[in-house]
């Protein structure tokens, strides 16, 4: 049985392209090749990967991030689609058992999703972090998996951020304080 999956995070046209509503920029496309590169020799070792991606309803003021940033993500539009080259690589093998597509409400994967449930039923032990932002959604997913006994791997060159002292202070984070390797 293989003990590891990737989750990917957020990797979305809001939160990447030029004109996203939330976009990391430059940092965040800069990353699409190693994301890809990641996504698809995952796929084809036959490991769990998961498309843990955040969504929002149009006008939800309840939400706690609608005080925080602009509306992004929102179901139903482009804003939500997988960035680049990774939608393909998605559509092409979301028929797989083992890729898995979540809807996120919270920063963590994990919050309010069936993401530790469907790992604990795979005896998947080791979690491998890829997207964005490094400082939001990838840090408060690596502390939860953290709080959760799972390894934690982070891709240095596959994480990105609109803000780059965050980014560089989450990547100290996960090794200095959850223990995490970041490669």
């Amino acid at each position: 049985m293989k003990n590891k999956a990737l989750i990917n995070i957020d990797y979305t046209h809001d939160f990447v392209a030029d004109a996203g509503a939330l976009t990391c920029g430059q940092p965040g496309r800069e990353i699409e090749g190693k994301i890809v590169s990641l996504t698809d020799q995952f796929i084809n070792n036959g490991d769990y990967v998961v498309f843990a991606i955040d969504v929002h309803d149009e006008g939800d003021e309840f939400h706690p991030e609608t005080k925080l940033f602009p509306p992004h993500n929102i179901r139903g539009t482009e804003g939500r689609d997988l960035y680049g080259s990774l939608e393909e690589l998605y559509q092409k093998n979301r028929h797989l058992e083992t890729v898995h597509y979540i809807d996120k409400t919270r920063y963590s994967a994990f919050a309010g999703t069936d993401l530790e449930i469907k790992l604990r039923e795979r005896g998947i032990t080791e979690v491998h972090l890829v997207g964005v932002c490094t400082d939001i959604c990838v840090l408060h997913t690596a502390v939860d998996a953290y709080n959760r006994g799972f390894k934690i791997i982070v891709y240095k060159d596959a994480v990105a951020s609109f803000n780059q002292a965050g980014h560089e202070w989450a990547l100290g984070h996960f090794e200095g304080a959850i223990g995490a390797e970041v490669r």
